[in-house]
């Protein structure tokens, strides 16, 4: 598939790069191909392409939102995605590693608003970029999982596939309104690696009986 992101720093890279080598066709989608994060990217990826951000949303399966959160909605607000899978890679984030928007509501839930026309998907958050670079955990016989929520089933079907190809098990949480708590488990997550010091080597993990 033909996947496009918006935002190519360490979390989109590493999303980027991993699906790169499973062999689906990743598309930079920028309006400034000389940022830093694009010719970064571009340097360690030479397989990538970019596009504007427009053009690269029409011609892309997936679109993937990799952006710090504060710029979404400038950028979702002037973008057609015509029913586009859009993946919230995104996150909320407040003084202190608190949720950004007090909890009232989630950050995916902010992102379908600013973009109505999209399928949006909440995924790749709940961990650091260190677990998206490489989500291996050979010592265990289960795999790691990726939760997600949104709204439209077929849609999430379609993430549970990259999800395979990224190495998760997935773990569909129900609708876009549970991103919220998914964002939660990211403020945990980063506040016992980034705050607390514990390593970014841990992943969770879904058991079932």
């Amino acid at each position: 598939m033909k996947l496009a992101f918006i935002g190519i720093g360490n979390v989109g890279f590493a999303i980027a790069n991993q699906l790169q080598q499973k062999g689906h066709q990743i598309c930079i989608a920028s309006n400034d191909e000389n940022s830093e994060t694009v010719q970064l990217a571009l340097q360690k990826n030479s397989a990538f392409s970019i596009q504007s951000i427009q053009e690269a949303i029409a011609t892309s399966d997936i679109v993937f939102l990799a952006t710090p959160f504060q710029a979404n909605e400038t950028i979702l607000k002037e973008l057609q995605f015509k029913g586009k899978i859009l993946v919230d890679c995104t996150n909320p984030v407040g003084p202190d590693i608190s949720h950004g928007l007090n909890s009232e509501i989630s950050g995916s839930e902010k992102v379908q608003e600013w973009a109505p026309d999209a399928k949006v998907v909440k995924a790749f958050t709940i961990y650091g970029f260190e677990n998206l670079i490489d989500s291996s955990y050979s010592n265990y016989t289960v795999k790691p999982v990726m939760m997600i929520a949104g709204n439209d089933l077929q849609s999430k079907e379609v993430i549970s596939k990259i999800n395979t190809d990224m190495g998760f098990e997935t773990l569909d949480t129900g609708k876009l309104d549970q991103a919220l708590h998914l964002e939660h488990m990211t403020l945990l997550w980063v506040k016992m690696v980034r705050r607390d010091g514990h390593h970014p080597n841990f992943v969770w993990a879904y058991l079932e009986k």
